[in-house]
């Protein structure tokens, strides 16, 4: 559905993207992932030709993101971080505008959508707060059905049990064979949605991985009793990213082999171990401090 190949995007002598490349299948759900300013946005606009590749090429639905940029545009729903629209037209007015030029008048659609996220359709976009004009982005661009949703930073501005609602639209959405590129910073979001995620540092991508991989990493959190925790030496042990000393425990986060790691506490004075999976946002903290 989307084949990224060697993307660059440069401003002078700022830093933009650089060689970003990856695949997004059929009806996959595709997490983008990377604090504000990792390059997300940059990504997502030149993918929509918004602003022009420095270097490297992208296809979508296997056309040229430059040479085709019209056709593929129809056949995608997006929703940009930030959304900003006509502020003296009416939220229904709006929507008839956006959905003419998909050539989808589909009235009971953008009515079914608004009352699922609870939104106003005869109000002006003025006096929309901004949870409401994100909510309209939300229906701006599914009210089409596209074959690639491309969201970035979707739920900003939404109160939790909108964020709900979304994702069940999201699940739906999918279940008709919809694919979704989910570009956000907050890793719960793509831990619930994603099957693959990519994480971008800098204008780099560092890892492309399944969510499933990522949870099944080398990278482990061990925590130890013992009763003088500052006594025990594990400087000959490799692997131990992190560790730290919370009353009479010892806590570790460990990337290596377990079998190996077992073997060499042998002998130490613990009476317990536990040995835990860390969190998403524990794993993306590790590639991202490497």
């Amino acid at each position: 559905m989307v084949d990224i190949e060697r993307l660059s995007k440069t401003y002078g002598k700022s830093r933009g993207i650089k060689d970003i490349t990856f695949s997004i299948e059929e009806g996959e759900v595709f997490g983008f992932i990377g604090p504000n300013g990792a390059g997300k946005s940059t990504t997502i606009r030149t993918l929509l030709n918004i602003i022009f590749p420095t270097s490297g090429s992208a296809r979508i639905f296997g056309k040229d993101i430059v040479a085709h940029s019209k056709e593929i545009r129809e056949g995608i729903g997006y929703l940009p971080s930030e959304v900003f629209y006509y502020d003296d037209m009416k939220v229904i007015d709006l929507l008839r505008f956006s959905a003419s030029f998909h050539r989808c008048r589909n009235e009971k659609r953008i009515a079914e959508l608004a009352e699922r996220l609870d939104l106003d359709l005869s109000r002006k976009i003025e006096d929309l707060s901004f949870g409401n004009r994100k909510k309209t982005g939300i229906v701006q661009a599914l009210l089409h059905e596209p074959k690639l949703l491309i969201l970035d930073e979707p739920t900003g501005g939404l109160d939790p049990l909108m964020q709900n609602t979304f994702f069940e639209l999201l699940k739906e959405e999918r279940a008709k064979g919809t694919t979704i590129f989910f570009s956000s910073h907050v890793l719960s979001e793509v831990q619930r949605m994603c099957d693959r995620v990519a994480i971008i540092k800098e204008g780099a991508l560092i890892k492309v991985e399944t969510i499933e991989n990522l949870m099944r990493n080398n990278l482990r959190h061990i925590t130890f009793a013992v009763q003088q925790p500052e006594s025990i030496d594990l400087s000959g042990i490799r692997g131990i990213v992190k560790q730290e000393i919370l009353g009479t425990h010892l806590k570790l986060l460990y990337e290596g082999d377990l079998r190996s790691f077992v073997q060499g506490v042998a002998e130490l004075p613990f009476s317990d171990m536990l040995i835990e999976e860390p969190s998403l946002d524990e794993i993306f903290l590790h590639y991202y401090m490497k």
